[in-house]
Order: C-alpha cells, then sequence, then structure tokens
C-alpha cells in the first residue's frame, strides 16, 4: 500500500491528545478508519478536530505533540 499523508488543515498548534492527562488519539502501528480522529488543531482557543482521509495504519508523526503546524503541513502519516 503507498505511503498516505493527513494533512492540517489549518494553521495552528497540533496536538495528539484530547487533553494533557488523557491518552493519544492515535499511536504508531495502529490502524485507522477514514473519519477516525487522529488529533487536534488548536487556534485562538478553538480546537478543531483532524480525521484520517483513508484507511491505513499509522506509521509516523511527522509533527511532535504540541509543535505549531501551518496549513497543508503533514501531520500524520498512513500505510
Amino acid at each position: 500500500m503507498a505511503r498516505h499523508e493527513v494533512k492540517s488543515p489549518i494553521p495552528g498548534t497540533f496536538y495528539r491528545k484530547p487533553a494533557p492527562d488523557q491518552p493519544p488519539f492515535a499511536e504508531i502501528g495502529q490502524s485507522v478508519a477514514k473519519g477516525d480522529t487522529v488529533g487536534l488543531v488548536e487556534v485562538m482557543k478553538t480546537f478543531h478536530e483532524v480525521k484520517a482521509d483513508a484507511d491505513g495504519m499509522i506509521v509516523g508523526f511527522p509533527v511532535a505533540d504540541s509543535d505549531p503546524v501551518m496549513a497543508g503541513q503533514t501531520i500524520v502519516e498512513l500505510d
């Protein structure tokens, strides 16, 4: 299967967890289905869910938790 990139829809701060004391939405090696939430992007105290736009297995997060992201930047890699 070809590598697929899930990209940030907006600029902001990327978060892998719904809250600091909760587990990440997804982990490397985990299978996800199209529509599954894989992270959040926060901009001006508003949180936007980032959903997988394809089925696959997560092989990487090129962006670390709480790093700034730009619109169109890859945040999750699927195989």
